[in-house]
C-alpha cells in the first residue's frame, strides 16, 4: 500500500532533546510533500504551540494539517482553519479541575492568549537535569501569556480542549489511578510524559481527529505511517497502517509499534522513512 500521509509526535519524536527538527529529518519531509505526501503533526500541545514547526517544514504551502490538544482539534495548515473541534463539555471541566485541588499538581488551562495557573511561583518539577520550570516552559512553548488565577475551576468560562497537569514523576505514577478514576466514564486521560498526564473529553484521542484528517483525504489507515514515543501515541500507533516507535519510546509503545526505528537524537524518522517511501 503506497504511503500518503505520514503523522509525527512532536517532543521526543520529531525534535531532538535539544527541541530542535535534525537537518536530516526536515529533509526528509520536505522531500516527501514534495511528492505529494500529506504530513501531519499530532501533539498534546495546544495549536499555538505548534505553527512554528508547521512553517518549518513548509506545511503551509503544501497543506499539511495539525492535530493539538492531544487530539480535540484539527486545523488544516493551507487554510489555519479547524476541520474538527471538541473542547471539554463546561461542567466536566470544572468538576475536573475541582478534584484535581486534593493533590500536589500543577494544573495549567489556556485560552487563545493565556495560559492560567494557581501560582506562578509554584513552577518547578525535578527532572533527570534537576529543577525545571514547567509553567513558563508550557507559556512560553505555546507563546501564551500567564495569568494567575487562585480557583481555575470557578474561574473557567471559555472553551477548553485539554487540562494539562504536571507534576513529580514519581507522584504521578503512584496517583494517576485515583486522578483519573472519577472520570474514567467521561474523560480520556493519558501521559504524555512521565510528569505530564492530561484530560481530554471521553473518547478524544489523537486517532480520533486524524480519522477525521484521513477523511477530507480520501484516505484510509493503510496509507499512514506514524510515529511516535510516548502513551499518549497508542492510538496513532494503533491506527495507521504503519505504526513506527522512536527508540527513545516507552516500551509499551515499542510493543505495540509495527517497527522500530532509532532515536529522535539519531535521525529515527529519516531512517525509517528512506526504507517505507
Amino acid at each position: 500500500m503506497t504511503i500518503k500521509a505520514i503523522v509525527l509526535d512532536i517532543d521526543g519524536t520529531l525534535l531532538t532533546s535539544e527541541k530542535k527538527i535534525a537537518q536530516s529529518t526536515k529533509d526528509a519531509l520536505i522531500n516527501a510533500q514534495k511528492k505529494g505526501v500529506t504530513v501531519i503533526l499530532a501533539s498534546g500541545r495546544p495549536t499555538s504551540g505548534m505553527f512554528n514547526l508547521a512553517k518549518e517544514l513548509q506545511m503551509d504551502t503544501y497543506e499539511g494539517y495539525l492535530v493539538s490538544y492531544n487530539g480535540a482539534m484539527a486545523l488544516d495548515c493551507l487554510t489555519n482553519q479547524p476541520i474538527f473541534s471538541q473542547p471539554i463539555p463546561d461542567d466536566l471541566a470544572k468538576a475536573i479541575l475541582e478534584h484535581l485541588k486534593q493533590f500536589e499538581l500543577i494544573p495549567m488551562i489556556n485560552d487563545d492568549t493565556y495560559m492560567y495557573v494557581n501560582d506562578v511561583y509554584q513552577n518547578k518539577i525535578t527532572l533527570p537535569e534537576g529543577p525545571f520550570n514547567i509553567i513558563e516552559y508550557e507559556s512560553r512553548g505555546g507563546q501564551f501569556k500567564l495569568c494567575e488565577i487562585s480557583d481555575l475551576a470557578t474561574f473557567l468560562d471559555f472553551p477548553l480542549y485539554k487540562i494539562l497537569i504536571a507534576g513529580e514523576a514519581d507522584y504521578l505514577q503512584k496517583n494517576y489511578q485515583a486522578i483519573e478514576e472519577p472520570f474514567l466514564d467521561t474523560a480520556t486521560a493519558a501521559f504524555s510524559a512521565p510528569f505530564y498526564f492530561e484530560f481530554t473529553m471521553k473518547g478524544i484521542d489523537k486517532a480520533k481527529a486524524l480519522s477525521e484528517v484521513a477523511k477530507k483525504l480520501s484516505i484510509t489507515a493503510a496509507e499512514v505511517i506514524a510515529f511516535g514515543d510516548g502513551q499518549n501515541d497508542r492510538s496513532i500507533i494503533e491506527y495507521a497502517g504503519i505504526g513506527v516507535a522512536m527508540g527513545n519510546a516507552v516500551e509499551e509503545i515499542k510493543e505495540l509499534a509495527d517497527a522500530v526505528t532509532l532515536s529522535n537524537d539519531d535521525d529515527g524518522i529519516a531512517v525509517a522513512l528512506e526504507k517505507y517511501l
